[in-house]
């Protein structure tokens, strides 16, 4: 239930709407005049405001513009006699949740209060999967509730304790870096250096001092000894991103680093030993390279005793209205509640394919959240490869976040469902819920379990 307030400059009225609402269980004030309503959302959160939109002092526009900038968590509803398109529309651009013309009939502000309300309801159901799955996997980009993330996670964590060599692939933006993180926290390493090398940002010629490092003068420029990052990571777990991009010759190299334990430093005859947890990388296909003669094949098989693959975005049904929530959260400006997306602004982004996955995501939720400034985010305030050059709240959209979320939780409540053989209780518990939370939510979404019990 809601707690509501009800501005019309009309007494009776304001009273009928009141006490209609109170019926339905909602807690219900009044104010007389756009001023009284702001005065009494200082005085006390409201999580919804029913206005008409011709008030005194500050009319219902205004007071919509006022509630989104100083009370964002505060949902505005609008009614109007005059039915006026000009109202409607400014409604719109400035994100009324629901738009009425007097005169309605009560069932229809009835049925609009309702709808706000499972809307904040499933909100808040989702903001606390969001803390279930950040607590799952200790990370913002494996955000997600989907069948192939969760596939993932318990793959990292039965991998994680034990010395395998694990190769991580997937498209480039995907999260592999993430993921090799996680696997050194949840480690009887995580107490030790975690190194990170990018094989393909060194040159060849410098690749095999940069791993096992270099005495003084064994090249051109080494004009100190170094230690290398296999040193570096020594009682913890180095990680080489972009593996493929290794040479042939130090492929070799540290093939016979891994089968011994010990490194020698270029320009020196002693070998040292050391003990690294190797996790490696890449978006290429490792074995048609091998096939290529492009990479060694014992090395392969070596880097590769066990293998994590991340999915692209694009096949993570489900998890594009949560990851977006999440970065809405990371970008929101200090002290203040995180941006909201319009209707235009989500469709955009639900379209669009995003090639470089997470990461590409990420950078453009925080984009659109500098150039929105706290504000609701336009499809405008978007990348121009994901807006397509809309730039206004006019945009077509075909759903918006709210229905993305409501989808994504039918699908869950089905799957679950099913996946306990129609035992409710069993799926409640499941999803986290009470059966009588469960039972709605079946009724809502017209789901029939076959055994009619639970």
């Amino acid at each position: 239930m809601l707690n509501i307030l009800v501005v019309d400059d009309e007494p009776d009225l304001r009273l009928s709407l009141a006490q209609v609402l109170r019926e339905e269980g909602h807690s219900v004030d009044v104010a007389a005049d756009g001023e009284a309503a702001m005065a009494r959302l200082a005085e006390q959160p409201f999580q919804l405001v029913v206005s008409d939109v011709r008030l005194p002092k500050l009319d219902g526009l205004e007071l919509l513009r006022r509630v989104r900038r100083e009370f964002p968590r505060t949902e505005v509803m609008l009614m109007t006699a005059y039915g006026s398109i000009g109202d409607a529309v400014a409604a719109m651009k400035d994100s009324a949740v629901e738009y009425l013309t007097k005169p309605f009939d009560i069932d229809e502000l009835i049925a609009a209060v309702a709808r706000i309300d499972e809307r904040r309801s499933l909100r808040d159901a989702y903001d606390q999967v969001h803390a279930q799955s950040m607590g799952a996997t200790g990370a913002a980009g494996l955000v997600g509730k989907g069948a192939l993330i969760r596939q993932l996670v318990d793959k990292i964590e039965a991998v994680a304790d034990t010395q395998a060599a694990v190769l991580v692939t997937g498209e480039s933006g995907t999260g592999k870096e993430l993921v090799a993180r996680m696997l050194h926290e949840r480690s009887a390493r995580r107490q030790r250096p975690m190194v990170v090398v990018n094989c393909a940002a060194v040159p060849p010629s410098l690749i095999e001092a940069e791993l096992f490092g270099h005495e003084r003068g064994a090249f051109t420029g080494a004009i100190r000894k170094r230690d290398g990052r296999f040193k570096a990571a020594d009682g913890g777990t180095l990680f080489l991103d972009e593996i493929a991009e290794m040479p042939l010759e130090t492929q070799a190299t540290l093939l016979r680093v891994l089968q011994e334990g010990e490194i020698q430093p270029v320009g020196s005859n002693l070998s040292i030993k050391v003990n690294v947890r190797l996790v490696s990388a890449t978006n290429r296909d490792l074995k048609m390279m091998v096939s290529e003669g492009r990479f060694r094949e014992d090395l392969f098989y070596r880097i590769k005793v066990f293998e994590l693959h991340l999915p692209a975005l694009r096949e993570r049904e489900g998890d594009l209205p949560l990851l977006t929530e999440q970065f809405l959260r990371e970008f929101a400006l200090p002290d203040r509640e995180p941006s909201r997306l319009s209707t235009a602004a989500w469709a955009a982004l639900r379209e669009y394919p995003f090639p470089g996955n997470v990461r590409e995501l990420r950078h453009a939720i925080q984009h659109a959240s500098i150039l929105a400034r706290g504000g609701e985010i336009l499809v405008g305030h978007l990348p121009t490869e994901i807006s397509g050059g809309r730039d206004g709240p006019h945009a077509a959209a075909s759903q918006s976040l709210t229905e993305a979320v409501e989808e994504f939780e039918k699908e869950l409540v089905l799957r679950t469902v099913r996946n306990e053989g129609d035992r409710r209780q069993r799926a409640a518990k499941v999803l986290g819920i009470s059966r009588k939370s469960l039972w709605k939510k079946l009724r809502k979404y017209g789901i029939q379990d076959r055994r009619g019990s639970g």
